[in-house]
């Protein structure tokens, strides 16, 4: 089984991943802005925390509620997030077979590991917002991840998703990058970031 086909181990590494950007991140730079919406750092970052409790709700087979706004987290960002994020892959792995299908509630079906791929997404944009936002190189980040999260990604995110902030979209336009950009870039642009600016909303 390669980690394409393999998308828990995928997460893992995502989440390794950021969670050595937010080891990198001292928290005199809580305040620095980042490309993802109006948060600054330290929102960014408790959002990936907020992500991973939710993630995990769903992960134990419950419905987590969107519907609540996360709270700022001021210190111990690494050890609450590497806390929370083996929690998550420790879910998923007890959560069974994700080879097959699951049944949605309005009808239809979608791959058993929709849900995992979507977590993948998260944290791999994500982690290029955190390189991003404290200067920090996307380079040496995980390209097998960005490349399955941009794959993933252009059979998901539907036009009706993108927009302005103020109109409730979580995504805007997608951001015109040369084919050859780097994986993380290209995944970036795609979320309506811009690589050589501060991107937009997402």
């Amino acid at each position: 089984m390669t980690a394409a086909d393999d998308p828990i181990e995928l997460l893992a590494r995502a989440l390794a991943q950021t969670a050595g950007l937010i080891d990198g991140t001292g928290i005199e730079l809580a305040g620095h802005s980042t490309p993802c919406r109006s948060w600054d750092v330290g929102d960014l970052i408790s959002h990936l925390l907020f992500d991973l409790r939710q993630f995990t709700i769903r992960a134990e087979g419950g419905q987590p509620d969107w519907s609540q706004s996360f709270e700022r987290v001021e210190e111990d960002w690494l050890h609450a997030f590497e806390a929370g994020a083996e929690q998550l892959v420790e879910a998923w792995r007890s959560a069974g077979d994700l080879t097959g299908a699951v049944e949605l509630p309005g009808g239809g079906s979608a791959p058993a590991r929709f849900p995992v791929d979507q977590q993948i997404v998260e944290f791999a944009v994500h982690a290029w917002d955190l390189a991003h936002a404290t200067g920090q190189s996307a380079d040496g980040l995980d390209h097998e991840v960005a490349s399955a999260a941009l794959a993933w990604a252009r059979g998901a995110l539907k036009p009706e998703y993108r927009g302005e902030e103020s109109d409730h979209r979580a995504f805007g336009p997608e951001v015109s990058v040369p084919a050859d950009a780097p994986a993380y870039d290209r995944l970036a642009a795609f979320f309506g970031r811009d690589p050589g600016a501060g991107g937009t909303t997402g």
